[in-house]
């Protein structure tokens, strides 16, 4: 079995977590590749024992991995997204960060986890990603994004005026900070600190959210993601920012930016007991008492 490991920079208290991490890969017989940047981490005598088959950077092929497993936070998973790309590998988010509704496996049920990974006691779920078409090229071949797509303004205090159309429909004018179509995935992320809704995974939608509108009465919408979705941008600045996940890029006026659903999806490892609601549940407390 070939495993591919993505993680960020960890603190000297983590080490001995990313540690047992690779000894129970090794004790699985796995063939443990490594991202680059990752791999820089791991060139400590804390990790001499590792045992790595091969790095790869994010142009490198990844086929023939049978897991991507991302150690970090949600942003650390969607970093692992750009590796994959149009690639079917199954992603494991291991949480080391603090709110996770992607990196759902804790440390106390890693162990455990990837037993069950490496044993193929798994099943996946299919998450929507979008897609970026514009003809600035901003973003290359890594024009998708899992979580959202986001358009905000950039060396202005004042608001930008966002011409919004759905098919080719006009369907509103928006004057505010910016803008945000996000997946039902990217939906317990900027989107919900904007007043967007949580979207069930499987419900076919995108939601797209004014980043603090000037007409209190322009609230978030959601659209069928088999909608192209296309804005036009005015402001004082000539210039404003496009995000796709945590990929950031400069786009003038001239920009057409079209977003529609992306011929990929992402496959997340569920484990026996996971759950989409149950996530909501622990994550946001939902149903407990805090007020003692």
């Amino acid at each position: 079995m070939r495993i591919a490991v993505h993680g960020k920079e960890f603190n000297r208290q983590s080490a001995p977590f990313i540690v047992r991490i690779f000894e129970i890969l090794q004790q699985q017989k796995v063939e443990i590749w490594v991202s680059a940047r990752f791999g820089s981490y791991l060139k400590t005598a804390a990790f001499k024992n590792i045992k790595i088959k091969k790095t790869f950077n994010p142009d490198d092929s990844l086929k023939g991995v049978d897991v991507f497993i991302s150690v970090g936070g949600d942003g650390t998973l969607l970093e692992a997204v750009t590796h994959i790309a149009k690639l079917k590998i199954p992603v494991l988010g291991i949480n080391t960060g603090r709110l996770g509704f992607l990196a759902t496996i804790s440390k106390d049920e890693t162990e455990q986890a990837l037993l069950q990974v490496c044993q193929g006691a798994y099943t996946t779920e299919k998450r929507t990603m979008l897609k970026l078409n514009t003809n600035s090229d901003a973003f290359g071949k890594q024009n998708f994004a899992l979580n959202d797509f986001t358009l905000v303004k950039k060396d202005t205090s004042s608001m930008i005026t966002i011409h919004t159309y759905i098919d080719g429909e006009f369907l509103n004018t928006y004057w505010a900070d910016g803008i945000i179509v996000s997946t039902p995935t990217g939906s317990t992320g900027y989107s919900l600190s904007c007043g967007g809704p949580l979207i069930f995974p499987r419900s076919g939608n995108f939601v797209i959210t004014p980043v603090s509108p000037h007409n209190l009465t322009v609230r978030p919408i959601v659209v069928p993601d088999t909608a192209e979705i296309t804005f036009r941008v005015e402001g004082r600045s000539k210039k404003f920012l496009v995000s796709l996940d945590s990929r950031v890029a400069s786009v003038d006026a001239s920009a057409v930016m079209k977003v529609s659903k992306s011929d990929y999806v992402v496959h997340l490892v569920q484990l026996e007991g996971q759950h989409y609601f149950r996530t909501l549940r622990h994550k946001l407390n939902w149903g407990l008492d805090i007020r003692n």
